[in-house]
């Protein structure tokens, strides 16, 4: 029998897809968001399925130690961790406020650490927690100062604690999607943006959630148990095409 999987940010968009994945390989799964009213139409739509829905904000400690035990009681102890939860915006450097950078940071870096460190505490025999970075971690995209600064965060933060838990049964990589379609991008995006990403993509279009789920997915798996500390980008070859060739 499995331990149980957590998901933040579960409720839609990478984070949705990936708790479809991981309950189709067999995982109880553990939904856990913020947005009421997603968390609702993810419970609708996984009626019947081995998951749970967990309202909880990942900023919070207390709310994820409550969760987090909720989970335990429910389904047991914790064997996979996937931080999707997150938080875009896209603003220039000299519009970028300290507050904004300091949100930015505590979404999408502390949260993943405040949860790590709740799976830590309430792990089963082990761990494997991937954390949902992105390319704007790696390399330098207009208007992801803040943004891109808290995934190469969390890319680096991941690495440490591969380093320090590697011996107690526990895996820690990290997921970097390009421009993939879910909602948040969809708002976010505009056509002038959409052509710039695409004339930088090899593969010359946008993944879907369920290309990055299956990288999750794996992760998370024992086909990589010898994998610990890595970051799999998948991003159609955007990190890696430096010149674009003439289409």
């Amino acid at each position: 029998m499995k331990h149980s999987a957590i998901v933040t940010g579960g409720a839609s968009g990478i984070g949705l897809a990936v708790a479809e994945r991981l309950l189709d390989d067999g995982w109880p799964v553990a939904v856990l968001d913020a947005d009421e009213a997603a968390l609702a139409a993810a419970e609708t739509a996984f009626a019947g399925e081995n998951a749970i829905f967990i309202g909880a904000d990942v900023t919070d400690e207390d709310e994820i130690a409550d969760a987090f035990d909720q989970v335990v009681d429910r389904l047991g102890l914790v064997g996979g961790l996937v931080n999707s939860a997150g938080l875009l915006k896209s603003l220039p450097a000299e519009d970028t406020t300290a507050e904004l950078l300091r949100e930015m940071l505590d979404v999408n870096l502390v949260g993943s650490f405040i949860t790590a460190k709740a799976a830590l505490e309430r792990m089963g025999a082990s761990l494997a927690i991937v954390n949902i970075a992105s390319v704007s971690g790696l390399r330098a995209n207009r208007g992801r100062l803040a943004y891109g600064a808290a995934k190469a965060g969390v890319k680096l933060m991941s690495e440490v604690l591969a380093l320090e838990y590697g011996h107690r049964g526990v895996r820690v990589n990290c997921v970097a999607p390009g421009p993939i379609e879910t909602p948040m991008v969809a708002r976010l995006h505009s056509a002038d943006e959409r052509r710039a990403w695409l004339a930088r993509v090899p593969q010359a279009r946008y993944g879907e959630p369920e290309e990055v789920a299956a990288a999750v997915a794996f992760l998370l798996s024992p086909e990589a148990s010898y994998i610990n500390g890595h970051t799999l980008v998948v991003d159609g070859g955007f990190v890696a095409s430096g010149v674009m060739p003439e289409r």
